[in-house]
């Protein structure tokens, strides 16, 4: 079974970058499936390494499951607002799926989230990336919300969820 742990940067920032390209790439063939346009996935993580700082303590988190020597999965929370987090980037390497490492990331950062003295924890996610996992660790589909900054969210093709 994978361990997590919080990323040791500048150490882990290859393999950060790896995940998040891995995630987005996934979406972006969901996107172009669906709607048949793709976004510069490149950019987005490149743009996300830059302020990584965002998803470190004191306001964010950054976690990775690892693995023997390999990080296999990922998953960030950010400060969203004074009360509120907001999860990002949760990916799980597809051959290590299946055996609770999101859903164990994911109630990690809830807690981490709690322990920060968030009072809402959001997230939004495209439709076809949208998983029961969400549902089942409290959150509510809250339909989109203004302040949301993904792209899939502005144009309304994902669900934005809400954890009380």
């Amino acid at each position: 079974m994978a361990q997590i742990r919080e990323a040791e940067l500048p150490a882990d920032l290859d393999a950060v970058q790896r995940l998040w390209l891995a995630y987005l790439t996934r979406g972006n063939d969901g996107l172009e499936d669906r709607y048949g346009f793709r976004l510069p996935v490149r950019g987005f993580v490149e743009r996300d390494l830059r302020s990584v700082a965002k998803f470190q303590r004191p306001d964010g988190r950054l976690l990775l499951a690892i693995a023997g020597d390999d990080a296999v999965g990922i998953a960030s929370m950010q400060r969203f607002g004074p009360e509120t987090a907001e999860i990002k980037r949760m990916y799980v390497d597809p051959l290590h799926r299946r055996g609770g490492l999101g859903r164990t990331m994911l109630a990690q950062l809830i807690t981490e989230a709690q322990l920060t003295g968030y009072k809402r924890v959001r997230l939004d996610s495209p439709d076809f990336m949208t998983a029961a996992q969400y549902r089942a660790s409290g959150f509510k589909d809250i339909g989109p919300y203004p302040e949301a900054r993904s792209q899939m969210n502005t144009s309304r093709t994902g669900s934005s969820w809400s954890e009380t």
